[in-house]
């Protein structure tokens, strides 16, 4: 039993649930096409939700580093960053997933990652956030619970 202010009892990587959600959206597509054709505007939409997605992971390892604290959901935070992204939502990492998680399912011009949304999730939410935000509470208490009263978990 891991102890949750000694470090998230992190299940799953995130990149990894992104990645073989994603794979098996291609590799089913390849079997069974349900083609989402948008066209050129589709294409560019995509690129632009990738680039916002990058940018806000960017900023939010800026603010990470920036309070010499680690990115890695296997390892404890040593400080409770509240700025920069995270003074608007406390999964600022996981929103820039999420657009480039969209940018890619218009990429790939399929409906199939549009199926397995909320297989993503929940696999987000229960797996990774969910002790992420115990090893938080158990590591900064009251500064966390105050946190996390005026700053949503997503946006």
């Amino acid at each position: 039993m891991v102890d949750p202010a000694a470090r998230p009892a992190t299940l799953l990587p995130p990149p990894l649930i992104y990645a073989v959600i994603l794979f098996a959206a291609w590799w089913l597509n390849t079997q069974w096409p349900w083609p989402l054709d948008l066209g050129r505007a589709g294409h560019v939409a995509a690129w632009v939700l990738i680039a916002l997605g990058l940018a806000g992971f960017a900023w939010a390892l800026s603010a990470i580093w920036g309070h010499q604290t680690t990115v890695n959901p296997y390892k404890a935070a040593s400080t409770l960053v509240t700025g920069g992204p995270f003074r608007y939502s406390r999964n600022p990492i996981y929103v820039s997933d999420w657009l480039v998680y969209a940018g890619v399912t218009l990429l790939l011009q399929t409906l199939w990652p549009l199926l397995f949304l909320p297989l993503v999730w929940a696999l987000m939410r229960y797996f990774v956030i969910a002790y992420e935000e115990v090893h938080l509470q158990a590591k900064f208490g009251d500064a966390y619970r105050e946190y996390i009263s005026r700053v949503r978990r997503w946006l």
